[in-house]
């Protein structure tokens, strides 16, 4: 497990317990977010929607990059002063800041929340930074933003004379001290305004309006893009209401699915794991992405209001087949982690908030964003995720089978060779015959042949099939799926080749029979751990010397063997005699016995396999 926890850190998989590496090849179900998981997280502001006018800025961006040199910004993309109020009031409403690159002066990025970032790029870009509207406008009271709420409000001081911004003049009714912006998800924002800002004008936000103001949102969104409403309230006093505003405008960006995302989507399916995308967004957001990626083919979403509804037994129902969860709460996440367990799956869920630690502890396996995570949500996650990347889970997922399967490989190898040696022992007085090995033999053959090549297992690397299978459940026994009987199996044989080679030895009167037993059984566990290191697959197909570990400790324990059979100095030690090259030959042969009963038995496996249906 330890040597699997550092492997997976090699693929930025960080494990906090090490448990989870074996329960990660068990997974069934992976709840994952959307941005910045299964998208890039460059949120890139590419439209913005004002009552009567829509300016497509796509022609502006570079590569989706939130980036922006100095000497792009262009005042002359403002095409209205609604246009340049929505601007002003997205970075404003706005924690993110700009900082100037110091290897490259002149060229600035955003830091902190990669929305926020997206909306004070696209208003530097239009000539509005936000050191300078920050300075005209200062900030004297906020409501932070909240996933119950899912909207956020600043309160500004209005200038109490011309700073130089125009864009302030669209503002009806303007001269009272202060001015708070709202943003938010649009359907949150329209049920706090009343009036809409129409050409300079503030007007009633009638069903004619509202009606038009979801239209274009649902349409934004249908395209994969995630939609903020923004919208202001003229006060008298620096406090943040949240009622009787002035809806703005709409403002759109798209976050790039990660291109790496597509194959593992489509991996995770071939290996009987299904993902399901749980997410903030809009719902129509939320289907155009998943659509892309392959991860629902229809147009089913269940928001966070129909869950809010539902009863645990509709909610089991429901995440059976639907792979999509829209406007989705922390507190929903716990509900459908629990409904997916009481349906009998293994749960991967991720979460970066400090709402989400609930559902990362409650979840089989909670996995932490390591970049954009909260310290709350590391701690009570199985796996920190260094890189936020979808493709890491299902890396993880492929990690965690190939280590429970040569954990199964190594319990298999040492009780069956702790099996044949009982064997050896306990047939041998049935037949005349004087104990086969003596108690330094036997502490030899436990410390050399089940140390080194048992270790070397642990490192056998994935078989081909490993992801193009059902996960098996965790609470299977380890000896399931035919496992005990074939280790028992393969122990008797192990032990009747070796005590075979030592009766014969000794029956036709061989001074070197209890060194040809001591011999063959150290050998034959050889020829066992060579035909384990794959499941039913030959390995000869997977490549005999793949395993380099394994090849260099089996020539190193038949070296030290053969040091302690013909070296005087370890003769004398183990009481050991020289063998003939014929009966050395007849030692290995036994292990080549043992080696292709393995390999038959394989054979015979993977014909009941394919007449299963």
């Amino acid at each position: 497990l330890a040597l699997g926890a550092q492997a997976m850190l090699k693929r930025n998989a960080l494990i906090r317990k090490l448990p989870a590496v074996e329960t990660l090849g068990s997974v069934t179900v992976i709840c994952s977010d959307k941005t910045g998981t299964l998208t890039e997280n460059r949120m890139t502001v590419t439209i913005l929607d004002v009552a009567n006018h829509q300016l497509d800025l796509k022609e502006e961006v570079q590569n989706f990059s939130p980036r922006l040199r100095r000497a792009e910004a262009n005042p002359g993309l403002i095409k209205s002063r609604e246009v340049g109020l929505l601007l002003a009031a997205g970075a404003l409403c706005n924690d993110a800041l700009l900082e100037e690159d110091e290897q490259e002066p002149g060229a600035y990025h955003s830091v902190g929340d990669p929305t926020e970032g997206a909306l004070v790029i696209a208003a530097a870009r239009a000539g509005l930074w936000k050191k300078d509207l920050e300075d005209a406008l200062p900030r004297v009271a906020e409501l932070p933003f909240d996933s119950e709420r899912k909207r956020m409000t600043t309160v500004h001081q209005w200038p109490s004379q011309p700073v130089g911004l125009s864009l302030l003049e669209v503002v009806p009714g303007a001269g009272r001290p202060f001015i708070a912006f709202t943003k938010g998800a649009v359907d949150g924002i329209l049920e706090i305004c009343d009036q809409v800002l129409v050409d300079g004008k503030a007007v009633a936000l009638d069903e004619t309006w509202r009606d038009r103001i979801r239209q274009s949102n649902n349409e934004l969104a249908q395209k994969g893009m995630r939609v903020l409403g923004v919208a202001y309230r003229l006060s008298e006093q620096a406090e943040a209401q949240e009622r009787g505003l002035v809806f703005v405008g709409m403002v759109a960006m798209i976050d790039p699915a990660r291109p790496e995302v597509f194959d593992a989507v489509r991996t995770a399916k071939t290996a009987g794991v299904r993902p399901i995308m749980i997410t903030g967004d809009h719902p129509l957001t939320a289907i155009s992405i998943a659509r892309e990626l392959d991860i629902t083919r229809d147009d089913r979403a269940v928001t966070g209001q129909e869950l809010s509804v539902m009863d645990e037994a509709t909610l089991r129902e429901v995440v059976k087949t639907t792979s999509v969860f829209a406007r989705v709460s922390p507190e929903h996440k716990l509900r459908i982690v629990e409904a997916l367990q009481a349906n009998g799956e293994v749960v991967a869920m991720t979460g970066d908030g400090v709402n989400d630690a609930p559902a990362l502890k409650r979840a089989d396996i909670g996995v932490a964003m390591g970049i954009t995570g909260t310290d709350v949500t590391k701690e009570a996650a199985h796996m920190v995720l260094l890189d936020d990347n979808f493709a890491t889970i299902v890396a993880a997922v492929r990690e965690g089978r190939r280590i429970y399967d040569n954990i199964r490989k190594f319990i298999k190898y040492t009780l069956g060779s702790n099996i044949g040696e009982i064997v050896v022992m306990l047939v041998a007085p049935f037949l005349g015959m004087p104990l086969p090995l003596l108690p330094l033999q036997i502490l030899w053959i436990n410390l050399v042949t089940d140390g080194l090549p048992g270790l070397a297992l642990t490192v056998e690397k994935a078989e081909r099939n490993i992801m193009k299978r059902p996960p098996y459940h965790p609470k299977e026994g380890v000896f399931s799926r035919g496992m005990g009987r074939s280790t028992l199996l393969t122990g008797f044989i192990l032990g009747g080749a070796s005590i075979a080679v030592a009766y014969w030895a000794w029956m036709t009167g061989q001074e070197a029979w209890r060194t040809m037993a001591f011999t063959t059984l150290t050998l034959t566990q050889m020829g066992n751990v060579l035909a384990l290191r794959t499941g039913n697959e030959s390995v000869f197909r997977s490549g005999l010397f793949s395993n380099r570990w394994l090849i260099g400790a089996v020539l190193l324990t038949v070296g030290l063997q053969v040091l302690v059979v013909y070296q005087p100095f370890m003769q004398g030690i183990f009481e050991t005699e020289a063998l003939t090259l014929g009966q050395f030959g007849v030692t290995a042969a036994a292990s080549l016995l043992v080696f292709a009963f393995v390999e038959l038995e394989k054979i015979i496996f993977r014909r009941a396999d394919t007449r299963q249906p």
